[in-house]
């Protein structure tokens, strides 16, 4: 039986939440649009932004190990998918916490804002669970760097003192 790599459901989580937040950012962006005639706010802009960043960068995520495994042999790649996790998990909390912070000092009411808050809280738990990705992939990341390295030993040397 094939052993489940713990990463697989962390990264279903990250689309699955991406794709949510993604829905609920646009009924935001397109009702602001509609009843303002203006642009939406930038933190409702970005907070469509990171959910496109994760499901783009997922891609990449997911596509190395299972199919190009062989390059991970290369510490560049590792630490390179670590980036990914990293910058992705920045963006998720920058999108919220932004969005949070604009509804909180706003005269909100109605469905619009009611979608807008759980869009900033889904981007909450998106950027939880992009922290648990990011954080798990660094120990594997290190863990790696560690079999790969070999200790240092002594070399054993006798020496003999001869005519």
């Amino acid at each position: 039986m094939a052993k489940l790599n713990p990463m697989h459901p962390l990264r279903g989580l990250q689309a699955v939440f991406s794709i949510l937040v993604l829905g609920l950012m646009a009924y935001v962006s397109s009702w602001w649009t509609s009843h303002w005639r203006q642009m939406p706010p930038a933190q409702v802009s970005f907070l469509i932004f990171a959910p496109v960043w994760s499901i783009v960068t997922l891609v990449p995520i997911l596509l190395i190990p299972l199919k190009f495994g062989h390059l991970l042999s290369s510490a560049g790649f590792r630490w390179g998918l670590v980036a990914l996790d990293a910058l992705t998990m920045l963006f998720w909390f920058a999108g919220f916490v932004a969005l949070a912070v604009f509804l909180n000092g706003r005269i909100c009411f109605g469905q619009v804002c009611d979608v807008a808050r759980a869009g900033a809280a889904f981007g909450g738990i998106s950027w939880a669970v992009s922290a648990a990705a990011f954080g798990y992939g660094t120990y594997l990341a290190v863990t790696a760097e560690k079999r790969r390295v070999p200790a240092v030993q002594k070399p054993d040397v006798a020496m003999r003192q001869g005519a």
